[in-house]
């Protein structure tokens, strides 16, 4: 009985140390331009193409791990299938991050695809926009080391998910 009671003492402590880091925002990474406490989130976009016209909308998610992932509403077609996007983001410069996802087309494209992200902040967090470029590749061919094809350059605004 006393070493179930410490036991779960023990267990009950862990949870609130790890819930309490994180939830408490941590100082900002070293080396990070953004000058702010940027601890991730979600911004749903309006993305248009080179000529200003609307292509899709989506969903951004910039993990605090430096992980990203991404959703379109063109995911299903009717021109292309191709999967979600996953990848990761970087600090960049003053108030900007660089991302890289990769997706997959389904057949008959059956291919992958480098989408290479520069993203702006608002000052308050609360807005993006930045560009997208794409990228083909074979499906068996890297989409990391160099070459490909260009299949297209886009722009997007976004705004932050707050629940």
């Amino acid at each position: 009985m006393k070493h179930s009671l410490r036991s779960a003492a023990l267990g009950l402590l862990s949870l609130a140390c790890v819930s309490l880091v994180a939830t408490y925002p941590q100082k900002a990474a070293a080396g990070n331009p953004l000058g702010f406490f940027f601890v991730g989130g979600s911004y749903v976009t309006t993305i248009t193409d080179s000529n200003g016209n609307f292509a899709s909308r989506g969903v951004f998610t910039f993990h605090p791990d430096f992980t990203m992932s991404a959703i379109d509403s063109g995911q299903g077609g009717p021109t292309f299938f191709f999967s979600s996007q996953l990848g990761s983001w970087k600090f960049d410069g003053a108030g900007e991050i660089a991302a890289r996802t990769i997706d997959f087309d389904y057949p008959p494209n059956a291919d992958v695809v480098r989408l290479d992200y520069t993203v702006k902040f608002s000052a308050d967090r609360t807005q993006i926009k930045g560009t997208i470029m794409l990228t083909s590749f074979p499906l068996q061919a890297n989409p990391l080391d160099g070459g490909g094809t260009v299949i297209g350059n886009f722009t997007f605004t976004g705004n932050v998910i707050t629940p």
